[in-house]
């Protein structure tokens, strides 16, 4: 095949990606810097066909955000109120059972559980929420806390992390979403997000799930005040972990990775612009290219719209994420994508942009192919 560059220097790239050559923070620089955005896309293409074919994936998922009453209030998040806000919730297990069982005649596989830091949350909170969910849905699986909150919950029970994550397990937990790291650099930490723990914690806790057998995605948030270099060393410690984690167990470390553009409306930091097209299909593409060892790349619709992560699948993504019914937080950050989209819609936006829709489970595990 004649590849042709508008920018030459994306030939030393695509001879790496041919060789299955781990590509430098250099090489991630030099993506980013340069405005030959179908030239990345053609090379993130090739490793993505390599690993999937036209296969296209997504989940039939349900979110569940049980409070956004949350002690951090970061800069970046227009989800999270304090306590004695008109619009905070906590959701008690009722609660949470009536939003199972308004949906209970639906094929859901997956709940998606994530919240606010709530200090009036006691640990059984949490376990008892796994049960009531597995109760409900028992063959659904929960993937549940970002690694923030499982710090939190640590702090709360006096558990070291290890033991936190083996009750969690043990109640039902079967496996963890990516959220929390953000951009791992102290500079942006510091800025916006100093409540939070950082970069080593994160990583840390993400080592101890994995060895816990439990599998977890990994996210970036991109589009604030990070710089292209932060973003590269980002996606390299997620790589460094995954090659150290990896083998631990069946289930493969990280599963997936999400990068996630960073919604600025109702925030602190409503005066930032949304991120172009350009970039979102850029961090999709360096992604697939730069994470050699994860499996899957998720263009998730909710940040980058429908329309532009139909056009992410030709840009190294493979995984569309799901059906999302009921998700809030990037909703309430000014989000003009669907609240949900059925089974139907899903396929319909894979088949379209020339893909084979998969349904999967959790794992990865195919349910149907059309």
């Amino acid at each position: 095949m004649n590849w042709r560059f508008a920018d030459k220097r994306l030939e030393k790239i695509l001879d790496k990606v041919n060789l299955r050559t781990r590509l430098s923070k250099e090489d991630g620089l030099l993506l980013f810097e340069t405005y030959d955005l179908n030239g990345v896309g053609m090379i993130a293409d090739v490793v993505r066909q390599r690993l999937h074919g036209k296969k296209a994936f997504y989940i039939y998922n349900q979110h569940i955000n049980y409070t956004n009453i949350c002690k951090n209030r970061c800069l970046f998040c227009a989800y999270a109120v304090d306590k004695s806000d008109k619009s905070s919730y906590s959701w008690d297990m009722a609660d949470i059972e009536k939003r199972l069982m308004d949906r209970i005649d639906e094929p859901i596989n997956e709940l998606h559980i994530v919240g606010g830091l709530n200090p009036d949350l006691p640990f059984s909170y949490f376990t008892d929420l796994l049960k009531r969910v597995k109760k409900v849905r028992p063959n659904a699986k929960i993937k549940a806390f970002t690694s923030v909150e499982i710090d939190c919950l640590s702090n709360i029970s006096g558990l070291s992390i290890d033991e936190t994550v083996a009750a969690l397990k043990e109640a039902g937990l079967d496996m963890m979403p990516g959220g929390g790291a953000e951009v791992m650099s102290e500079r942006v930490r510091q800025k916006l997000f100093p409540k939070k723990m950082g970069k080593d914690r994160w990583l840390q806790i993400m080592e101890a799930v994995h060895g816990a057998g439990l599998p977890s995605n990994a996210t970036i948030l991109y589009g604030h005040i990070e710089t292209i270099e932060e973003r590269i060393d980002h996606l390299i410690a997620l790589r460094e972990l995954q090659d150290r984690t990896s083998n631990l167990n069946k289930t493969g470390g990280f599963s997936a990775f999400i990068p996630l553009a960073f919604h600025s409306e109702n925030t602190k930091l409503s005066h930032i612009p949304p991120t172009t097209a350009v970039d979102d299909l850029k961090m999709v593409a360096i992604s697939r290219l730069m994470l050699d060892n994860f499996a899957h790349i998720k263009a998730y619709w909710v940040m980058i719209g429908e329309k532009l992560a139909q056009i992410a699948l030709n840009y190294g993504a493979d995984d569309l994420d799901g059906t999302i019914i009921e998700e809030r937080i990037t909703h309430t950050a000014g989000a003009k994508s669907a609240k949900g989209l059925s089974r139907e819609f899903m396929e319909d936006m894979i088949k379209s942009a020339g893909f084979v829709p998969i349904e999967r489970d959790s794992f990865y595990g195919e349910i149907n192919a059309k």
